[in-house]
């Protein structure tokens, strides 16, 4: 199994990180060294942009959440990073719940899913 996020969509919403019952997605900070340690292509990786359709759609949002923060604090912020990728079991939970649609997961033949937020 191969997940990654595609770092410029991420909202930091951390609902990945939450939902996944065995721990592939951490939080990241956005200006950290390890902000890009999983298996995303370099036009994925975490370059200091975020998509502006993302950003709009999410940056007013009243949610709980702490949208497009530097760093992860306590509950969302940051960089979701996808660091035990092989461990994913295809449960969807993190697909059905990222805003950002930003979840990447190639199974073991190849069959490539994206997130839909709900």
């Amino acid at each position: 199994m191969q997940v990654y996020v595609e770092k410029p969509k991420c909202t930091g919403c951390a609902h990945c990180f939450d939902v996944c019952p065995v721990a592939v997605f951490e939080m990241k900070d956005r200006s950290g060294p390890d902000a890009n340690n999983d298996v995303a292509p370099e036009n994925d990786k975490w370059k200091g942009q975020t998509v502006p359709e993302v950003k709009t759609k999410w940056e007013n949002v009243q949610d709980g959440h702490k949208h497009f923060q530097e760093k992860y604090e306590g509950g969302s912020g940051g960089l979701s990073v996808a660091v035990q990728g092989p461990a994913c079991i295809l449960c969807q939970a993190c697909l059905i719940e990222c805003e950002g649609e930003c979840i990447v997961i190639t199974d073991d033949t190849n069959n490539v899913y994206h997130s839909i937020y709900k």
